[in-house]
Formats: C-alpha cells, sequence, structure tokens
C-alpha cells in the first residue's frame, strides 16, 4: 500500500497537502492540476507493477470521455479508470488521439477505434455511431447490438452490501446516493439507487425516509448526510453511492458529534485511494477500475485485429473491502 510520502514524491508536493487534497479539505488553495497530479499518483501508486509488454504495432486509438476534469477531481471513480486505460496504451505502445465534443468524422479518420468512458448522451452516441469505427464503452452500454462494453455489476454490489448489513443485525438502513442529468434535462437515476429500494422492500426494512439523492460529490454527500442525521428517527447504517460522497458524510458526522462506526456504519462505493486513510478507515465495495481500464484496451485490440463483428458484453463483478466504518458488536432495533 502507497504510503502518503510516496504519493508527495511521485505528485511533487508535501505530505500533507496529499492529506488534504485526498480528504477533499476545502480551505486547501491548489490549482486544480496540482490536486490532478495527486489524485493520478495516488491511482498510479495504488497499482501492482506489471512487467511492460513491448510489443510493435502502429494502433491509433481514440480516447473520449464524456466529462470535465472538474468533475473528474469530484468523482475520481472516472480518473482511476482513465489512468488505467492510458497505463494499459502506454505499456502496450499505441497511440492515443484524444477525441473532443467538436471533433468530425474527417478529425478521426486514421483511428483504428475508439474508447468511451463515461455517461453519454444520445447525441454523443449517435455521433460515435456516424464515426463507424470499432468503439467500446467503459461503464455505460448505450447499444449492445453495435457497441463493446465493459460494465460493473451494481446490481449484485448493491445487494451484497445491504445483505451484509442485514447479517449484522441492521434494519434501519439509509442510502445516498446520486443522479446523472443530461443536457436536455433527463435524469437517469442510480441502479445503486433501484437495487437498494427493490431489495430494501423485499427484506422488509424499506425507510424512504432514510433515501437521500443529490450530486457525486463530497458537498453534496456532507449536506445529504446531515439531511438524514437530522431527522427524528435515524438509520444505524448507511450506504453510499461513491467514496467521495462518504468523504463529506464523515466531515458532517464529525460536526455533529456521531461516531462512525458506533452511531453509524458506513458502506460506499469504489474504493478510492483516500478510502484507506480515512478516519476511520472507509468500507467500501471495490469496482475494480484498474482491471475495467486494461480489459478495455484487450477488448478493443482483439476486436480491431480480428475484425470480429458480434460485440461483446462484459459484467466485471465487485468485492467488499472490510474495513473499520461499520460496526460490528452493535443490537440494533
Amino acid at each position: 500500500m502507497a504510503t502518503l510520502n510516496d504519493i508527495a514524491k511521485k505528485a511533487g508536493v508535501s505530505a500533507s497537502t496529499v492529506s488534504r487534497v485526498l480528504n477533499y479539505d476545502e480551505t486547501l488553495n491548489v490549482p486544480d492540476e496540482t490536486r490532478k497530479k495527486i489524485f493520478e499518483a495516488a491511482e498510479s501508486l495504488s497499482y501492482k507493477v506489471r512487467k511492460k509488454v513491448k510489443k510493435n504495432n502502429n494502433l491509433t486509438l481514440g480516447l473520449y470521455y464524456s466529462y470535465s476534469l472538474e468533475e473528474e477531481l469530484q468523482d475520481t471513480y472516472y480518473l482511476s479508470i482513465r489512468v488505467a486505460i492510458e497505463k494499459k496504451l502506454k505499456n502496450e505502445n499505441i497511440n492515443v488521439y484524444r477525441i473532443r465534443k467538436n471533433d468530425k468524422k474527417i478529425d478521426i479518420k486514421d483511428l483504428d477505434g475508439i474508447i468511451c468512458l463515461g455517461f453519454f448522451i444520445e447525441e454523443d452516441i449517435d455521433k460515435i455511431r456516424s464515426f463507424n469505427k470499432p468503439a467500446i464503452f467503459v461503464d455505460s452500454n448505450p447499444d449492445d447490438q453495435v457497441f463493446d462494453c465493459v460494465i460493473i455489476d451494481l446490481w449484485k454490489s448493491t445487494k451484497d452490501a445491504v445483505e451484509y448489513l442485514i447479517n449484522l443485525g441492521h434494519k434501519n438502513i439509509g442510502f445516498i446516493g446520486g443522479v446523472d442529468i443530461d443536457i436536455y434535462g433527463t435524469k437517469y437515476y442510480d441502479l445503486r439507487q433501484e437495487a437498494f429500494e427493490k431489495i430494501s422492500k423485499e427484506k422488509d426494512i424499506y425507510h424512504g425516509e432514510f433515501i437521500q439523492i443529490g450530486e457525486y460529490n463530497p458537498k453534496s454527500g456532507y449536506m445529504l448526510m446531515k439531511e438524514i442525521m437530522n431527522k427524528e428517527k435515524k438509520p444505524t447504517a448507511i450506504i453510499i453511492a461513491n467514496d467521495s460522497m462518504s468523504i463529506g458524510a464523515y466531515k458532517a458526522a464529525n460536526e455533529m458529534n456521531i461516531n462512525i462506526p458506533k452511531d453509524i456504519s458506513i458502506i460506499s462505493f469504489n474504493d478510492i485511494p483516500a478510502a484507506q486513510y480515512l478516519v476511520p478507515p472507509l468500507s467500501t465495495i471495490r469496482l475494480n477500475t484498474e482491471f475495467m481500464g486494461e480489459v478495455a484496451v484487450n477488448m478493443i485490440k482483439e476486436r480491431i485485429e480480428s475484425k470480429r463483428k458480434i460485440p461483446l458484453k462484459l459484467t466485471i463483478p465487485t468485492k467488499l473491502i472490510e474495513r473499520e466504518s461499520v460496526y460490528k458488536g452493535g443490537n440494533y432495533e
């Protein structure tokens, strides 16, 4: 496991700056580029060192992602996948072209294929179709009759989290999540929320007042945690949609003198590097983002080289990483 000093050395900053950035300290005034270097260093150092594969190929792949630098820094889930993709491309000696929103067919005519990372609106998907290039979507599945895709089994991972808490005696379980909104104002609800609500109802432990939905960032996690924990009846455990929101929830709990995990247990998603540095260390569902990135590169290479016509859909399993944010000795009503 990389230390704060390891990350600081790689990013060229102090260990205290690393700690404050990884914990989303809003009082720290550093450029976004410095934050980006720290998050990328943390992601890079969390990977197992792999022997570099020396290959002589002339492939050029487009990398098209749907989010801004600000969004990537607020929720480092996509940053971790991007780092893995870029690392794999570098190891394979594959040329990279970053596709921009205003690129046209003529701009990408020499590309062999496209890796699409993130959440894309229909307009973007139509544009990608018009490029007429082999394409793979990472973390979304807009058209599995045409495109390869690599996705996470969020339904099962949510079910695992709920059942884990139930087996520890929890009956009053909350959920903090987010929603994606495209440029037309259409809302796309998180599969984790859908799974949580359905499974909670099946287990007869559903509490609608314990569900709070906002944005996928620390500020929203902070506000939603306060919203839930200010209610007269409170949950004993909360499942949070990502680790960035959980960092905000930790801050809210600290301000409210709520002890994690004795007063409230927390399980999150992603397992970003910062999760292990929280106090207490955060229990979270590891989404295997490094593996997602590597597999995406392998799949698009194989499709290009074999000229495969039938698209593939690969669902990546998850793993619950038990740390110290879930209390195991309670007697819950």
